[in-house]
């Protein structure tokens, strides 16, 4: 696929039917509905391993699916994407496409507790919509993990900017999460003081409000 340059070994190139997935997955009706209104056609478009690269195994990541997901209007439900990386055992990369622009799609997978070869997807990262010459992605790394944890980088951009030296991905991705839970908090104590009449009530919220922030700016 010219756009992220990866080797013609890893070309799969499959179209994968629409029906196929909602006929072997449990998902509700209205996830049916997303599949059926919001999605045209799904590609299977490369399979990147150890198989098809020159790269050694990864530990974690076993094999890195890329899927091109043509769509029928610039928005897509992520509990579509949440539901298919839950029910394939491999990590994914998802390219979504709209009239010619890209969307590069990756959520942080990591094995479940249990052990059963679940995954749980803990959030997903996005780029905007862009050429597809114009998309952040480059193949690196020495092994199929490193490869992985770089395209969840270079799709998040500065999300996740490493900020201590050999900080792994999943402190970056926690980081993350706290910060949004923090940014969350920080909304809803300004929506609350807005409406506060008490004068008392405000200051006390107020003060909460520059703790909130102040730990937001140590982040």
């Amino acid at each position: 696929m010219k756009m992220i340059g990866l080797p013609k070994t890893t070309e799969f190139n499959k179209r994968i039917p629409k029906q196929k997935f909602y006929e072997n997955m449990d998902i509700s009706p209205a996830l049916k509905r997303v599949f059926v209104e919001q999605v045209r056609i799904i590609y299977w478009k490369n399979k990147i391993a150890a198989s098809t690269t020159n790269l050694a195994a990864g530990t974690d990541v076993t094999e890195l699916e890329v899927f091109e997901v043509r769509l029928s209007s610039p928005v897509l439900d992520d509990s579509l994407l949440r539901q298919i990386d839950k029910e394939i055992p491999y990590h994914i990369l998802f390219l979504l496409e709209y009239q010619g622009k890209y969307q590069a799609w990756i959520g942080y997978k990591e094995a479940a507790a249990s052990g059963n070869k679940a995954f749980k997807v803990n959030g997903y990262y996005h780029t905007e919509w862009l050429g597809e010459d114009e998309l952040p992605l480059k193949l690196e790394g020495l092994n199929v993990d490193a490869v992985y944890e770089n395209f969840v980088r270079q799709i998040a951009g500065d999300k996740l900017k490493t900020e201590a030296a050999g900080e792994s991905l999943k402190e970056s991705v926690a980081r993350d999460e706290q910060k949004q839970a923090l940014q969350k908090q920080i909304a809803t104590l300004q929506a609350k003081i807005r409406k506060e009449k008490q004068l008392n009530k405000q200051m006390q919220m107020n003060t909460e409000l520059k703790q909130l922030k102040k730990k937001l700016e140590a982040m």
